[in-house]
């Protein structure tokens, strides 16, 4: 339903602006109406794809989250609150706060109100807020809500960090091979093909590699685009294949990585008063790898009939089922999985550490190996012909 800009006057004769969800302009005058407002401009239709349109940072949520919490602690009416947090805002973010607002002056709940934006409010989000509201906890939920986003990106950010040396050492390194292979060796080895003598073995593959990149460098750039294409096909249509070869990750860093996003999502769900099979079906979707999610929506089933959590779970580390049966026996489930998430977290960052600790000298000894071979290829024939002349 498209949603319309409006300016006018409350009954106080108060200038007031907004935005309202109608099927029409003509709709949307009697809906402001009908709040005690004379409309004095209403602009054209803004659908949501186009409020949703730039990509929303999930920091911004969890700080306009952490906001809310501390609002509401202060005592500060739950309407009130998202419109102050409205007026510190600009562009997407303060037209979603604008109709918060708007639904909840309608007499709909924040969960519900928040379900109309499922792409900036998960459905873990809105199912946390909707039992907040429920329990008279909400304040306390916004506040692990806002804990929970924080540490979910600074994950993300960890990983992203951590790649952007290695990544850019290789991209560096491909452009300069590239440039030597087409512009620079050709006139070093023209020198060659114009001998009579016999060329080593070693000096006629750098010649064919070279003219290969100086006259079909078009058909090297297709072929990076068609692997690209087929990556993205593979992940797109055999999504679960490549996800059961990532579990055996020799590593073991990508197994950590699930776990510690099944540990830190369930025990966080659960410590926010989510039911165990609704937290198990969140949990399930945030893992991040579709043979986890097919174990855990399994799981689910099970403990549904009856069964523990920690029976259900197939093919997961012994250490945490184990840590997953003491919490079920002490009645602190929600506890043990939050502090087994932390420790994940450390290992993950300390073996994360390690495999990019590696890929610097493997780059830096892929490269050296690269460039002896062009001096040895280059320098050989030289050899060769000085011997020839004494």
């Amino acid at each position: 339903m498209p949603i319309f800009k409006y300016r006018g006057y409350n009954s106080e004769g108060l200038e007031t602006k907004g935005v309202i969800e109608a099927d029409g302009q003509k709709d949307a005058a009697v809906k402001i109406k009908s709040k005690g407002i004379f409309p004095k401009e209403i602009s054209g239709t803004i659908t949501k794809q186009t409020l949703l349109s730039s990509k929303l940072s999930p920091l911004i949520l969890a700080s306009i989250t952490r906001r809310l919490s501390t609002l509401l602690a202060s005592g500060v009416p739950l309407t009130e609150a998202i419109g102050a947090l409205s007026s510190e805002q600009k562009g997407t973010w303060k037209n979603i706060l604008i109709d918060l607002k708007e639904r909840l002056s309608a007499g709909a709940s924040l969960a519900r109100a928040m379900q109309s934006y499922p792409e900036i409010f998960p459905d873990f989000y809105t199912g946390m807020i909707a039992a907040g509201e429920s329990s008279g906890k909400l304040t306390e939920v916004l506040l692990k809500l806002a804990d929970f986003l924080e540490s979910e990106s600074t994950i993300k950010s960890k990983v992203r960090t951590a790649l952007i040396y290695p990544i850019f050492m290789a991209s560096v390194s491909i452009l300069i091979l590239t440039f030597l292979f087409t512009f620079v060796i050709p006139k070093i080895t023209k020198i060659f093909e114009d001998t009579s003598s016999s060329l080593p073995f070693i000096t006629v593959i750098l010649i064919w590699i070279s003219n290969v990149f100086k006259n079909f460098w078009w058909l090297l750039l297709l072929l990076a685009a068609g692997v690209v294409m087929l990556y993205r096909w593979v992940r797109k249509n055999k999504k679960e294949m490549i996800d059961s070869i990532l579990l055996k990750d020799p590593t073991g860093i990508l197994m950590g990585l699930y776990m510690l996003r099944f540990s830190m999502t369930m025990g966080f769900l659960l410590s926010g008063g989510l039911p165990i099979l609704k937290s198990m079906q969140l949990t399930a979707k945030a893992t991040g790898n579709v043979v986890l999610e097919n174990r855990i929506m399994s799981a689910q089933n099970l403990v549904s009939q009856g069964a523990k959590l920690s029976s259900s779970l197939e093919d997961f580390p012994p250490t945490l089922l184990q840590i997953i049966s003491t919490g079920e026996q002490t009645g602190r489930l929600s506890e043990v999985l939050i502090k087994t998430a932390e420790s994940y977290e450390s290992e993950f960052e300390r073996k994360l550490q390690g495999v990019i600790g590696l890929l610097e000298p493997v780059l830096i000894l892929s490269m050296g190996l690269i460039v002896g071979f062009i001096v040895v290829a280059v320098l050989l024939p030289i050899f060769e012909l000085n011997q020839v002349m004494r």
